[in-house]
C-alpha cells in the first residue's frame, strides 16, 4: 500500500500550485498532488503560505511539525467536519462515571499485546521470557481488578512497561539494551527510537481520531489536558507494542539500524540522523499500513485503520454501553 503520509526533512518553502503542494528547497521544486496526501510531516524549518493552508483545510490534510531534536511541536488541524455535541457531552459523562473501566481496558490491552509480541521471541528460543509472559498472562488482570483509582491503574501500567524493557536483554543486541526509559531527552539509541516511534504513532492517532466524532481533549487513562490531544495518548498505547516496538525489534535484529551509522555521534548517539530517520519511517509506515484479516469484520484492514476502529469501539461504549476492549493482536480484533 502506498503511504498517504509525506515526510519533509530539509529546510524549504511550502506553497500552493494549482491543486498541488509545491515544496521548494535548495535542490529545486517538488510537487505533491493534493488528492494523494492525507498527512504531512515536517522535520525541519518550513515556511508555509496561507493559500496552501486554505486548500489543506478544505482537503482535510493534517500537518505535523517537529523540531531538530525530533520533538513534536504541534499540528495544523483543519476545522472538524465530524462534530457531535451529544457525543461530547456523553464523553464527558463517561469520564466522570466510567473512567476506571476504560482505563483498565486500555492497560489490560497493553499487557495482552506485549505478551503476544514477546511470545514470538519465546517460541524462537528466548525461554528466559517465561516469567514476563506469565506476569502478563496471570498477574496483570488480577492487579487491575484490585485497583480502585486511576493512580493505582497508572502504577500497574508502569510495572507493565518496566517488565517489558527489562526483557530486551533476552533477544536484542547489547548496544540496544536499556535499564530504564528516558524520554526528555533520550539518553541512548534505544530510548531515541522509542521516543521517535511513540511520537509518530501519537500523530497517526491524532489523524485517525480526527476522522471520528470523538473529542481529542477528553481522555481516560491520561489526564485530560489543554496542551495536547490526550485521547490520542490513550488510544495509541495498546498499539505501541504492535507498531513501534515491532518496528524497532525488526530494524535492530536485522541490522537495518546501526548505532555507529544511523545516530548523531555528537549527541552521544541519542538522536537518529537523517538517514536513520528515513529508514525508521519507512519501516514504521510499512508496519502501520500492513494488512491483516480482522476476526469480526472478516475483511482485510491495516493497523492504522484498527486505531480508528478503537475510536468507534469507544463511541459505542459511550453511547450504547457496549463493552470497550482495545485491539488485541492475538485475536486480530
Amino acid at each position: 500500500m502506498k503511504s498517504e503520509s509525506k515526510y519533509i526533512f530539509s529546510k524549504g518553502d511550502l506553497t500552493r500550485q494549482d491543486f498541488s503542494i509545491k515544496y521548494k528547497n535548495d535542490k529545486g521544486n517538488f510537487y505533491l498532488p493534493i488528492e494523494k496526501v492525507k498527512e504531512l510531516y515536517c522535520f525541519n524549518d518550513i515556511t508555509i503560505s496561507t493559500k496552501l493552508l486554505d486548500i489543506l483545510a478544505t482537503a482535510g490534510i493534517i500537518v505535523h511539525f517537529f523540531n531538530y531534536y525530533e520533538n513534536y511541536i504541534g499540528t495544523f488541524y483543519p476545522k472538524k467536519s465530524l462534530v457531535s455535541g451529544k457525543l461530547v457531552v456523553k464523553q464527558a459523562i463517561a469520564f466522570e462515571n466510567s473512567r476506571l473501566i476504560i482505563a483498565r481496558a486500555i492497560v489490560n490491552g497493553i499487557a495482552k499485546n506485549i505478551r503476544t509480541v514477546l511470545y514470538h521471541y519465546y517460541r524462537h528460543g528466548a525461554k528466559e521470557l517465561k516469567e514476563c509472559i506469565d506476569f502478563y498472562n496471570k498477574e496483570v488482570k488480577k492487579l487491575l481488578e484490585k485497583a480502585r483509582d486511576i493512580n493505582q491503574i497508572l502504577s500497574i501500567e508502569g510495572k507493565i512497561w518496566a517488565m517489558f524493557y527489562s526483557s530486551f536483554k533476552y533477544f536484542l543486541p547489547e548496544e540496544f539494551i536499556i535499564n530504564k526509559r528516558v524520554k526528555r531527552p533520550p539518553d541512548n539509541p534505544m530510548n531515541a527510537m522509542i521516543s521517535f516511534g511513540n511520537t509518530l504513532l501519537y500523530t497517526k492517532t491524532i489523524s485517525q481520531i480526527y476522522n471520528t466524532h470523538l473529542d481529542q481533549s477528553i481522555s481516560f487513562l491520561h489526564e485530560p489536558s489543554e496542551a495536547r490531544f490526550s485521547l490520542s495518548l490513550d488510544l495509541s498505547e495498546v498499539f505501541k507494542p504492535i507498531i513501534v516496538f515491532r518496528t524497532i525489534f525488526d530494524l535492530v535484529n536485522n541490522k537495518k539500524i546501526k548505532v555507529e551509522k544511523h545516530f548523531e555521534e555528537k549527541l552521544n548517539y541519542s538522536l537518529l540522523n537523517e538517514e536513520g530517520k528515513k529508514i525508521f519511517i519507512e519501516a514504521f509506515e510499512n508496519r502501520i499500513n500492513q494488512t491483516f484479516e480482522h476476526a469480526k469484520l472478516r475483511r482485510k484492514i491495516t493497523f492504522k485503520q484498527a486505531i480508528k476502529l478503537d475510536g468507534y469501539k469507544l463511541i459505542k461504549f459511550i453511547l450504547e454501553n457496549k463493552e470497550f476492549y482495545p485491539f488485541d493482536l492475538e485475536k486480530k480484533e
